[in-house]
């Protein structure tokens, strides 16, 4: 008779427990849904999606309302299961951003594995130059980090500093003297030159980075790195640039041109570089 007792209340607690549960879940469900709506609308990230398995570089790309940037550019975090902080970076846009519509990014993160374990978390922050917190906002993405490590190697993207480009008057003088490398890893491949360009081309400095006065027009609307070449030391680089964001004065294109020529003069093999069209970089 106690024993039919007890499976009586057991079955009674584990009703109980169920009904609790999925009421629970009910209450849960339609917040959950409601903020994944609401951030849909603001940002939204082709990759790495919910639960990818990511490894070093990490390249992310998507989109962003234009009120998710500042100066086109906002914050991005990877942490460890526990929230701490593994490395952190900045998606800038590949469009023009001072709009309210979708403007696509991308955003390359370097990072060593954590011993903490093999889950994470991608946090998407929106730029917030007023530091209210009632202007914060983030999209947080769980991943797991790959066990697979990638060969990776070196190079140098060469940008401006100002600072260092300066006559005794103070005026900026336009000239190699203010190209200034910062060193990135990037995974070993057959196309080493047009992987470090691309790069370059994305312009993504750190914030440190910047506070030392290093800094680069790129990336540039529109401009895309269509081919390259190697031929008796000459790299042919050739570019697609509809919107003519190349051109300007001649300190501007002599700039711009200089930072592509000594990114790709690191490599031994260059020993000069032609841009296709001929008529990029021009004043």
């Amino acid at each position: 008779m106690k024993n039919k007792i007890m499976i009586i209340v057991l079955i009674v607690l584990v009703i109980i427990s169920l009904f609790v549960y999925v009421q629970i879940r009910k209450e849960e469900s339609p917040n959950n849904n409601l903020e994944e709506q609401r951030i849909n609308k603001l940002i939204k990230v082709s990759y790495p999606t919910s639960g990818s398995e990511i490894s070093s570089p990490l390249v992310i790309t998507g989109e962003a309302r234009g009120t998710w940037f500042f100066e086109a550019s906002f914050p991005i975090v990877l942490t460890d299961k526990d929230g701490v902080t593994i490395t952190q970076g900045i998606a800038t846009a590949q469009s023009d951003w001072m709009t309210e519509d979708f403007v696509p990014f991308t955003a390359t993160l370097n990072f060593e594995k954590p011993s903490s374990g093999e889950n994470g978390f991608l946090i998407l922050k929106k730029d917030n130059p007023s530091g209210l917190p009632e202007n914060d906002d983030e999209l947080k993405i769980p991943i797991i980090f790959s066990s697979e490590e990638i060969p990776q190697r070196s190079v140098k993207l060469y940008y401006y500093n100002s600072s260092k480009d300066q006559d005794v008057s103070g005026n900026i003088m336009c000239s190699r003297d203010g190209l200034e490398f910062v060193e990135r890893n990037i995974p070993i491949t057959q196309t080493p030159i047009q992987d470090t360009i691309e790069l370059l081309l994305k312009g993504e400095l750190t914030s440190l980075e910047k506070d030392q006065g290093i800094g680069t027009e790129y990336p540039l609307p529109g401009l895309e790195l269509t081919g390259a070449s190697l031929n008796d030391g000459v790299l042919a680089l050739s570019f697609s640039d509809p919107q003519n964001k190349t051109g300007g004065g001649s300190c501007r294109a002599g700039i711009l041109w200089f930072q592509i020529e000594a990114t790709a003069k690191q490599f031994p093999e260059v020993s000069s570089v032609r841009f296709l069209p001929e008529e990029l970089f021009q004043p």
